[in-house]
Formats: structure tokens, sequence, C-alpha cells
């Protein structure tokens, strides 16, 4: 097995991701466990792939995995990976996020890091 649970069943597992990996592209960074970091990193680093490539296979694969109500109406998950995200990496060969440890959460003392993009505005 090459993932990590997370405690979670499969169908639960996916929609975090899909949540996570979403508003990854919207806000370019985003708050979570160092676990989930980790597994969600290879998830991100796949589409934005896909992303480069560009056409329209690529484009319904993304939109198959990444949610499309997303939390902005106005900002589109998709629109942005395609039209902002893609090209600024179209040169980078891959490693387009990266984590930034924070500490341990104040609850249970789970270590909580940043996940991001690089080169983000």
């Amino acid at each position: 097995m090459n993932y990590k649970k997370l405690n979670r069943d499969s169908s639960s597992r996916k929609a975090l991701f899909r949540d996570l990996v979403t508003d990854l592209f919207i806000h370019e960074r985003i708050q979570t466990t160092e676990a989930k970091a980790k597994e969600l990193r290879s998830i991100a680093e796949k589409l934005i792939t896909l992303a480069k490539r560009g056409d329209l296979h690529a484009r319904r694969q993304v939109a198959a995995f990444v949610r499309r109500e997303a939390a902005n109406a106005d900002q589109d998950a998709i629109q942005k990976l395609f039209s902002e995200l893609a090209p600024r990496y179209s040169e980078r060969p891959g490693g387009y996020t990266r984590i930034l440890k924070l500490g341990p959460r104040r609850g249970d003392a789970a270590p909580m890091v940043y996940l991001e993009l690089v080169d983000r505005a």
C-alpha cells in the first residue's frame, strides 16, 4: 500500500483530498496536518502536470477530481489552474509545492503545516 489511510474509508479520503486540493489551487496556501499535506502533495503535483499539458482530455481529467462548487464562485479552481498556475510552472519540471512546518496543534498536538505552491503571488 503506497498511501496513508488517515483513519478514513476510501470515499471519505477521496472527498477530503478533493476539497483540500481545490482550496490549495484557489488560495495557493492551506493549513493542514503534516500527514494530510504529504499525501496531498503528490495529488496536487499530478494535477498541475496535467494542467501543463493543457489539452481537452487533461482538462476533463482535472475536472473529474477537482470540486466544482468552489467556495468562491467567481474564482473557479479549474479555470485558475489552467489559466494562471500551468503557465507559471511551464518551465518547471516538478516540485510545485512546499511544506512549511508550524508546530503542534493546540487541541491534540498534531503536527501542523502550511502546504503552499512555490512562486506564489
